[in-house]
């Protein structure tokens, strides 16, 4: 497959650019068709000028005069449509270009986009969109124009006189030369620029996010080194672009003066011969500078918007990575059970995490699973919420194996509170609905049920959260998380050690509360080894090394005085 070919996925992207967009597209191509024929006429208007002062007849300049006056009224009307509908057509380009990349984003799964850069995306729909705003979309336009005015500008010379117009493109060889050479260089730097943008955005991005680590480990000159090294790459990238940029611009230049003084010292001799007329030569003249420009800029122009469309197939290369796993819907219920048999997996294939394990959870029970740091709690929970698919033996909901589950149908049966909260830099009340609405009963239940109910009344649901929720504490944070997953009401609640930032009485109210939530599957990986709470789990598993070494309700675990005993009686002292 060739490197530029388009993809179905990266088609879609430039389908984006004009879907409900096409009368704008069409009305902009009406408008640069007729500009062309403005342009051209004042390369005549020019000649006839001329031609008619060396006639003396002033009842033809008289009507060349309101012609002008006319083509002018009409070049204004046009040049406001023009620039009216060519700014809808991007406006609309652009936002649906950008609405479809977050909608191909939003559709991965929590795993896929765990494994990625987010700077990656910031690039792309930062930077990115910009050069694709004017290299790609703008310069559509400006390369059509300059083809067009190319061709009329070749093809009226010829019809004024087919001698000069060989001569003239004689002359224009070597600024044709260095646009096809320099074409593919101005690409490929292009492309290293947009590169090297992202890896600079990924670099603030990490240094931003960790800021409060580099302060508290007073590591600033460091950070300062990478983000110097960074930046430092960066522009020196942008430099060497804008240098041979320059040179090119400066060679077409020379070449370009070359042309039109040569067209004036042709034109001056086959008019002294009288081969010509001035009229012509200054025809010619005026047309020249289209020509060479056309020979300058088009392959300019053509190599920017190669690379701006390179930009777009990057972008649908990068949302088509990791993207959510394909497969059968299931409903949004659990009637029978989730069933694990023999699952082994590791992060690192030589090194497994969870080492042949079996269970079976029973729709409607609830289950805690304890066990010592690193036993594998936390991703068994993430690979019931479909995280990775590499791994062997089964799980199953009803019967359906998990990686024939597409990931969106996934989600209506299982919902998962972590330890690491996000919240919007937004209100209360929005983040916990998540920018939804719900009936005040339903809403009312979760804030009291997720602990909540005394922080609405000390802050009210308006109070803005600040950015990642830093205008709360992180057990408040905790709750937020907490009543999201309890609106959602998904048959199957995994809980990661959802309430290890709440104090000890909150902890167990809110623990003690989800317990008691009527139809839902409830998994709990808990360090909290309450005899209250313990007693209220149809069944605990204690993983050992990956494996379930232990399982029972907690009377029966108590009495055997194994491994969950150990543990129980080094939690409570």
């Amino acid at each position: 497959m060739k490197r530029n070919k388009r993809t179905p996925a990266a088609q879609e992207y430039f389908r984006a650019f004009y879907e409900r967009n096409r009368l704008y597209f069409a009305v902009s191509m009406v408008g640069i068709a007729l500009s062309l024929v403005v342009n051209l006429s004042v390369s005549w208007i020019l000649g006839a000028v001329l031609d008619t002062i060396a006639t003396g007849d002033l009842e033809q300049l008289r009507s060349i005069f309101w012609f002008v006056v006319g083509l002018m009224v009409f070049n204004a009307v046009l040049d406001l449509g023009y620039y009216s509908s060519r700014a809808v057509f991007i406006h609309r380009a652009l936002e649906q270009y950008k609405s479809l990349a977050f909608r191909k984003l939003s559709a991965k799964s929590i795993s896929a986009f765990s494994q990625e850069n987010t700077g990656r995306y910031l690039s792309t729909l930062t930077n990115d969109v910009a050069a694709i705003e004017t290299d790609y979309l703008e310069n559509s336009f400006t390369l059509l124009m300059q083809v067009l005015l190319f061709i009329g500008s070749l093809a009226m010379m010829c019809w004024y006189s087919p001698l000069m117009t060989v001569l003239s493109v004689l002359l224009c060889i070597p600024s044709l030369v260095l646009a096809v050479v320099s074409g593919g260089p101005m690409a490929k730097r292009a492309k290293a620029v947009s590169d090297q943008n992202e890896g600079f955005m990924a670099q603030v991005k990490d240094l931003l996010s960790g800021f409060s680590v580099i302060k508290s480990f007073k590591a600033e000159k460091e950070a300062q080194k990478l983000f110097d090294a960074a930046n430092h790459t960066v522009e020196d990238t942008k430099r060497r672009r804008r240098y041979f940029d320059g040179y090119v611009r400066n060679l077409s230049s020379c070449f370009g003066i070359i042309f039109q003084f040569g067209i004036f010292l042709i034109g001056a001799y086959l008019a002294i011969r009288g081969d010509i007329t001035a009229g012509t030569v200054a025809v010619f003249a005026n047309l020249s500078g289209y020509v060479v420009n056309g020979i300058g800029s088009i392959p300019q122009y053509w190599a920017a918007r190669k690379a701006a469309a390179a930009l777009v197939r990057k972008l649908a290369g990068v949302t088509e990575e990791h993207a959510g796993r394909s497969g059968g819907a299931i409903p949004a219920k659990l009637d029978g059970a989730i069933t694990l048999e023999h699952v082994t997996f590791g992060y690192k294939p030589e090194e497994p995490v969870l080492n042949d394990l079996s269970m079976k959870l029973e729709a409607g029970k609830k289950y805690a699973l304890v066990g010592a740091s690193g036993s594998g709690k936390s991703t068994l929970l993430n690979l019931l919420m479909g995280a990775y698919d590499g791994y062997s033996g089964s799980i199953a909901i009803d019967g359906k194996e998990l990686r024939e589950v597409d990931t969106d149908s996934l989600y209506d049966v299982m919902s998962l509170i972590g330890q690491n909260v996000f919240l919007f830099d937004d209100t209360l009340y929005q983040n916990i609905t998540m920018f939804r609405d719900f009936p005040e009963d339903k809403l009312e239940l979760a804030v009291h049920r997720s602990g909540l109910d005394e922080l609405i009344e000390r802050k009210g649901e308006s109070c803005r959260c600040g950015e990642n929720g830093s205008g709360l504490s992180g057990g408040e944070r905790q709750r937020v998380s907490i009543a999201r997953c309890l609106l959602r009401e998904t048959p199957v609640l995994l809980l990661d050690e959802a309430t290890a930032s709440l104090d000890n009485q909150t902890a167990f109210s809110v623990t003690d509360a989800i317990l008691h939530l009527d139809g839902l599957t409830r998994v709990v990986v808990t360090h909290r080894l309450e005899e209250a709470l313990l007693e209220q789990y149809d069944g605990i598993f204690v993983l050992r090394n990956g494996k379930v070494c232990e399982k029972g309700r907690f009377a029966d675990l108590m009495e055997r005085k194994e491994y969950f005993y150990s543990l129980y009686k080094v939690a409570n002292g």
